[in-house]
């Protein structure tokens, strides 16, 4: 069970950049592309994508709302402010994070056990991506 959450959680956090991308269509390609999705498989999906931007989007706008009001407590020194806007804008970043892990976990179940290995493996590449990219970071501010 663990490993089936840490795996839709995983997959959420790669596709959350192509689920809400400026340009969903090329982004969304490529992912069809990699797990050689069906036709009827890419409606589906586009039509989760497209549901998931339309909820995200009440919860971005709230989250810049929030930045902005966080800045400004910060510049004026209010503590208490900052810890109220902190809390809120974990909140909505855990809203936003669900909406995404639940929209790649609907994909997810339309996938075939094939598909569901290939999007396992590349999610493992691209945590090793990131894991070397931050250990370059890490000896580059050394």
């Amino acid at each position: 069970m663990k490993h089936t959450i840490a795996t839709f959680t995983a997959i959420a956090t790669l596709a959350a950049g192509m689920a809400f991308a400026q340009a969903p269509a090329h982004r969304h390609a490529r992912m069809f592309q990699q797990l050689n999705l069906t036709d009827t498989q890419k409606q589906q999906a586009k039509t989760v994508f497209e549901q998931a931007k339309q909820a995200a989007q009440p919860l971005a706008q709230q989250l810049k709302m929030n930045r902005e009001a966080l800045a400004a407590a910060v510049k004026a020194n209010d503590v208490a402010r900052i810890d109220s806007l902190s809390r809120e804008q974990g909140n909505l970043r855990g809203q936003l994070l669900a909406v995404r892990s639940e929209a790649m976990a609907k994909v997810y179940a339309t996938l075939t056990p094939e598909q569901k290995a290939k999007a396992d493996e590349l999610r493992t590449k691209v945590r090793e991506r990131m894991k070397q990219r931050s250990e370059h970071r890490k000896a580059n501010n050394s």
